[in-house]
């Protein structure tokens, strides 16, 4: 069973997030030899059933339990409602409840990842509710440090609590400079990380 890789899981509507995955997923490979396993989840519909088909007709495939439960690290990235994740990844996790009682994520890393149409539109937010449940999995947070010099010249997104975008009203916004970097930089510190909790 190969487990040296960083599953980087996201739920994107208008694609800035999974922009996002793929520029986090670029920093794991940068490092430790690890691979990055970039997958989403359906959409769901208003009765939170599972309403898309089995595999997507672009973009990453579904995750399954057996990626989340064999990964060495996990990046998990949704847009903001209200200062929260998406339903879709919700309504993912709320089904690890098998993962959780085997113990198999305890003393992973974890990072989270977000974007949103305003500036203070629950960026902070959205990327600590994220981490709550993969807390309650035994995962170990990492945020961004202060060392990466984006985080004190970032215009737009980036945070310490995890990488940000700001997408703009019209999710027409690309990923500035200072946002990529930190995209990338939060990649390399999960990789490296990972790779250091797996030997």
């Amino acid at each position: 069973m190969n487990d040296n890789y960083v599953l980087v899981l996201y739920y994107s509507r208008y694609g800035a997030t999974e922009k996002m995955a793929g520029l986090i997923g670029r920093g794991i490979e940068q490092e430790s030899g690890m691979e990055a396993r970039i997958r989403t989840v359906p959409a769901v519909s208003a009765n939170t059933e599972a309403s898309e088909q089995a595999i997507p007709e672009e973009g990453a495939i579904y995750c399954s339990e057996e990626d989340l439960r064999n990964c060495s690290g996990l990046i998990m990235g949704s847009p903001t409602r209200f200062g929260n994740m998406a339903a879709a990844l919700k309504f993912f996790l709320d089904g690890t409840g098998g993962i959780w009682a085997s113990g198999a994520l305890i003393d992973k890393p974890f990072a989270t990842f977000t974007s949103a149409a305003s500036l203070h539109g629950g960026q902070e937010s959205t990327l600590l509710t994220m981490a709550i449940p993969l807390i309650h999995h035994g995962m170990i947070y990492c945020g961004i440090p202060y060392s990466e010099s984006a985080l004190n010249t970032t215009t737009s997104g980036g945070t310490p609590y995890g990488a940000s975008h700001l997408a703009g009203t019209n999710a027409n916004n690309a990923i500035s400079d200072d946002e990529s970097k930190l995209c990338i930089a939060l990649g390399k510190r999960v990789s490296r990380i990972s790779a250091k909790l797996n030997h």
